[in-house]
């Protein structure tokens, strides 16, 4: 289900938006209505859709239209043609007092510079759109106080903004958009004011946050690799028009032209690629039921020194050697006495390459890819190396 669809939408800032939008429709670039009008094209015929809990990463250069799209999403700003569903509600054709009930039940925003009353402390900042909305003070507090945990700030509730640094102000602005307990967020260079480390620190909290409550997230940004680190999808923006919508590994692998191309060329892959995009199906897998004898021939079919066990259901039980499978049939040990465990290392299908080549390089066997317990893969050295070398190739003969 879509939570947010755009449909064509576009935005000409000038005396006679009309007319430049005639102009546009007609196939006229935006250079050129700026040039024979004086009007500014700030969004050009931008169609995408959000789905219900992703994180939706909105991306370009600036000058790109990026955070004009986003206000147009709410209605900060008027968009001159197009269409704006909210769950399915068009709020381009909804009046003034329906769009303020919307954005306060549906919607809500963090920007880039913190916005938060100076005078007013922590709580009481986390808690002013519930008061403008006329909630009761124990209720908001109460509402307030949960966000202010959930953001990491449980103890600061009576500290007041100046007192806090960058990262903490940035945390107070997103338990104040929580509070709300709006199903959307709106996202606008969140994270852009911050150095380095807190800025990796607010990314990190972010997609915990986002694990555990499940928003719909519209996120801006300038910075490829924050997009690629947070986005379920992505769209790149350029002069106004969005060029193309992709997960991090579809763009990569597949970018549209040669703007695309050149925007990815650099990006490190180890930090894009996860284990599932290079895990391999083991070639022979066995179980309790098989015993050690029946392992010990899958290995010599396969020409293989060890072989993975797992039960009826799939799920990964350990490692087994040929030494060890001998062993335990010549002398009827359990086959489960004798298995590998704390010497195989099991990953998440989404953990990241960049997190798994230090592991790799010192492990004596395969990554085993686990999924709620299941054995979905395995990882080698080879995997790894050759799902960096040969992406990069790839990315070479692009750009050639």
């Amino acid at each position: 289900m879509n939570k947010i669809e755009v449909n064509h939408l576009t935005k000409i800032f000038g005396s006679h938006p009309k007319q430049g939008l005639k102009s546009l429709k007609s196939g006229e670039q935006k250079a050129d209505i700026l040039k024979k009008t004086g009007m500014t094209v700030g969004v050009n015929q931008a169609s995408f859709s959000v789905k219900a809990g992703e994180i939706f990463v909105i991306m370009g250069l600036s000058g790109s239209g990026k955070s004009t799209l986003i206000r147009l999403v709410n209605r900060l700003i008027e968009p001159t043609d197009g269409e704006i569903l909210i769950d399915g509600e068009d709020i381009t054709k909804m009046d003034k007092k329906t769009l303020i009930e919307t954005r306060r039940q549906k919607l809500a925003m963090v920007f880039q510079q913190f916005g938060l009353l100076p005078h007013r402390t922590v709580l009481t900042n986390v808690a002013y759109g519930l008061e403008i909305q006329g909630v009761d003070k124990a209720e908001r507090e109460e509402k307030a106080l949960k966000s202010i945990e959930d953001v990491g700030l449980k103890g600061y509730e009576e500290s007041l903004p100046s007192q806090l640094s960058g990262g903490m102000q940035q945390r107070v602005g997103l338990a104040r958009a929580l509070a709300n307990d709006s199903d959307i967020l709106l996202m606008d260079e969140a994270f852009s004011a911050l150095d380095p480390l807190i800025r990796k620190e607010m990314q990190d909290e972010l997609l915990h946050l986002q694990n555990k409550l499940g928003k719909t997230i519209l996120f801006i940004t300038h910075d490829l690799d924050e997009a690629l680190k947070l986005g379920d999808r992505i769209a790149i923006m350029k002069d106004g028009q969005i060029v193309q919508v992709g997960t991090a590994e579809e763009i990569l692998e597949n970018p549209a032209n040669e703007y695309v191309s050149n925007f990815v060329k650099d990006v490190d892959r180890s930090k894009v690629l996860e284990a599932s995009h290079v895990m391999k199906k083991p070639e022979v897998l066995t179980t309790y039921k098989d015993g050690p004898r029946v392992a010990v021939r899958k290995m010599e079919e396969a020409g293989a020194s060890s072989i993975f066990v797992v039960d009826k259901q799939k799920n990964f039980q350990g490692l087994l050697t040929i030494d060890d499978a001998i062993k335990a049939y010549k002398e009827n040990i359990p086959m489960e006495d004798v298995l590998i465990n704390s010497a195989v290392h099991c990953a998440d299908p989404t953990t990241p390459l960049n997190d798994l080549i230090g592991i790799a390089a010192e492990t004596k066997y395969p990554i085993v890819v686990v999924e709620d317990g299941k054995l979905l893969g395995i990882i080698s050295r080879v995997s790894i190396l050759s799902g960096l070398v040969l992406g990069k190739e790839k990315d070479e003969v692009v750009s050639a």
